[in-house]
């Protein structure tokens, strides 16, 4: 299994999370803590860069879901970018294209910000 890490940066007022690895039952604590973490800073702009993410399970969707009413509430929003293949499949497969804006590039979920 590939090791997880969480990276994050910043463009502005929007905050770019890029996970790494998998993220699955096991590491979506790590990847709730860091969106816990942004939300009690009052950043609820955030793009997931997801170009170095390998897998993601229900779990790991299931993260995204219980955070975008909060997230929405406040005026925020979460884009989602650069989903692998393997990655979009998931997503596609179980409609969160209807529920999340994905784009191909960081720079065009970026602008969509804007």
């Amino acid at each position: 299994m590939s090791e997880f890490s969480i990276t994050q940066t910043n463009q502005k007022d929007i905050a770019i999370l890029e996970p790494s690895g998998y993220l699955d039952l096991h590491t979506v604590p790590a990847f709730e803590n860091a969106i816990r973490a942004l939300l009690d800073a009052k950043q609820y702009k955030i793009i997931v860069d997801m170009n170095k993410l390998a897998y993601i399970s229900s779990a790991g969707l299931g993260v995204f879901m219980g955070f975008i009413e909060e997230i929405r509430s406040h005026n925020g929003d979460i884009k989602l970018c650069a989903l692998p293949t393997r990655v979009f499949k998931v997503f596609d497969l179980l409609g969160f294209p209807t529920l999340f804006n994905i784009f191909d590039t960081l720079e065009e979920a970026l602008t969509a910000f804007s």
